[in-house]
């Protein structure tokens, strides 16, 4: 990335050291912003899968911060099965309108993506990482936030914040309250009991498997995720009164186990139990303090988009928090942050709610309707399209950002079939592509390109001159230039983006569209950049 100014005023604190607040250090960090990361826990808690399944546009954000080896430590997979009892119902593979080499997914445990990031935040002179500092409030006033703490001693103490990015997990109901936000949702009442087992099987290697109602759990569901070591993340729905211990003593979860694994030797790596909650913020923003991840929203995990959902809050906090210190935008910028991530919430909040609605029917007469879609199933492909066994992590789309300039040529059709990718429209991530910049043999695809400030990118008959000088005139922002067909590699940029003659794409720092502009003239230039910056 070429330099950028060092901030020399109050770093931004992020509480809480998980992956979403590993994630927003890192992407402050990378924009000259210092950072002190506040943990309560006194050190990294190493065990468990947990967050285990990893999207492709979350694996390129931590790419972009040296964290590439997430991605090639994975187990990749490329295919959803579905079953009801012994009959497959579904099976379905993601697409990539550009041409990533990341892969769609990876499953990984979150325990080994943490040590990942620390290995990056330990690197990077502008983090501290600070563990058993625990936030007991936050005192905003004009200049500032005052973040009061408990140090290690034991001592009450105060450090100042510009911003505050809290991070601190679906636990901070304190910090919540003091904010004066709520937190609406509710709690479902079966337990879902996780296995992490490592075992020699072959057959499951490569994808994921949902089953509904298998003889070995009965009205209820399994899942099965591979894992790298011939570790295998299993999922049980259980009913609310499982007592996992009592499971383990009288030799049931033994039973469980083998009803999977067969005769086949294997080691028990970790387990734990839990009651799942749909729940998010009234606002994800109260002044200089912005809410990300599980502290803002928590969701059902079938469909892996609570990390990825909470990362891509990291990526938005980060480059707008950083872009008001450097004074390239006003202070207007932060108000999209809930816009946009609250809108993110809401959608993501939507599409598990309906997947649970369906894995947990609420009353006896649509569980009875669920056992007669699910056996129509079997024979009518109608039936099948209804089954709901959650739809897979995907990027939001900002086209109703007040940050986005609507195309009226390229309007958004609505939310892509399940695995899809929407055509590239304002307000949607651009897909990657291989590209070749010359004097910079670094950068191999477009995404590496995004998150260096704004980026223009011109097709055939633009006046990039005139361009050039709008740029320019419009923001001390940040903003790089480049012609489509001279850094396009192979044609699977323009034929990902549907480039059209004599266009300016102008694009985000976190890869999304802001604005496509047809025969784009200064003021037309001038006006997007303002208004993708929070100033029109």
């Amino acid at each position: 990335m070429p330099s950028v100014p060092l901030w020399a005023g109050d770093p931004v604190v992020v509480v809480g050291n998980g992956p979403v607040g590993q994630t927003a250090a890192l992407l402050l960090a990378h924009w000259g912003v210092p950072v002190l990361l506040l943990d309560a826990r006194p050190r990294r808690e190493a065990a468990g899968s947990r967050a285990v399944c990893q999207q492709r546009d979350v694996l390129d954000v931590w790419s972009a911060l040296g964290a590439g080896s997430i991605a090639a430590d994975g187990l990749t997979w490329t295919t959803a099965r579905t079953f009801y009892r012994e009959h497959e119902l579904s099976a379905w593979s993601f697409a990539d309108r550009g041409r990533s080499p990341l892969p769609p997914f990876v499953n990984i445990s979150q325990a080994h993506t943490e040590r990942v990031l620390d290995t990056c935040i330990a690197e990077h002179p502008l983090i501290e990482p600070r563990w058993n500092h625990e936030v007991l409030g936050l005192e905003q006033d004009p200049a500032g936030v005052a973040v009061r703490c408990v140090s290690p001693s034991g001592n009450e103490l105060t450090m100042r914040a510009s911003y505050v990015v809290l991070c601190a997990g679906s636990r901070a109901d304190a910090l919540r309250a003091g904010l004066g936000l709520s937190f609406d949702g509710r709690t479902f009442d079966d337990l879902f009991l996780i296995c992490d087992i490592r075992a020699r099987l072959p057959e499951l290697n490569g994808e994921r498997r949902f089953f509904f109602d298998p003889p070995w759990n009965p009205d209820r569901q399994v899942l099965i995720h591979p894992c790298p070591d011939s570790v295998f993340r299993i999922d049980w729905q259980v009913p609310p009164d499982f007592d996992l211990d009592a499971e383990e003593r009288s030799g049931a979860l033994e039973e469980r186990i083998r009803r999977i694994v067969g005769e086949q030797d294997y080691e028990l790596v970790w387990r734990s139990v839990y009651r799942f909650s749909s729940r998010c913020v009234d606002r994800m923003r109260v002044g200089r303090v912005l809410l990300a991840g599980d502290c803002a929203h928590v969701l059902a995990p079938f469909g892996a988009r609570g990390l990825n959902s909470g990362v891509p809050d990291a990526e938005n906090a980060a480059w707008k928090v950083a872009f008001v210190l450097h004074g390239w935008a006003p202070e207007a910028l932060l108000d999209s942050y809930h816009g946009e991530r609250h809108a993110a919430a809401a959608e993501n909040l939507a599409v598990t709610a309906a997947t649970m609605q369906f894995l947990v029917p609420s009353d006896a007469a649509q569980w009875q309707a669920r056992r007669e879609l699910l056996a129509a199933a079997v024979t009518d492909p109608a039936a099948r399209e209804r089954i709901d066994s959650g739809r897979f992590a995907e990027p939001f789309w900002y086209t109703d950002s007040p940050l986005t300039t609507p195309d009226p040529t390229r309007p958004f059709p609505g939310r892509p079939a399940k695995g899809e990718m929407p055509p590239v429209v304002p307000g949607v991530l651009l897909p990657d592509a291989p590209v070749r910049v010359t004097g910079r043999p670094e950068i191999k695809r477009v995404r590496e390109l995004l998150r260096d400030g704004l980026t223009v990118l011109t097709t055939s008959g633009v006046d990039r001159i005139a361009v050039a000088t709008a740029v320019a005139r419009a923001t001390a922002a940040p903003v790089q230039l480049f012609g489509v067909e001279r850094i396009d590699a192979d044609g699977a940029l323009a034929a990902a983006m549907d480039t059209r003659p004599n266009e300016a794409w102008l694009i985000r720092p976190d890869g999304h569209v802001a604005a496509v502009l047809s025969d784009p003239q200064p003021a037309a230039v001038t006006a997007a950049i303002q208004r993708s910056l929070g100033a029109a």
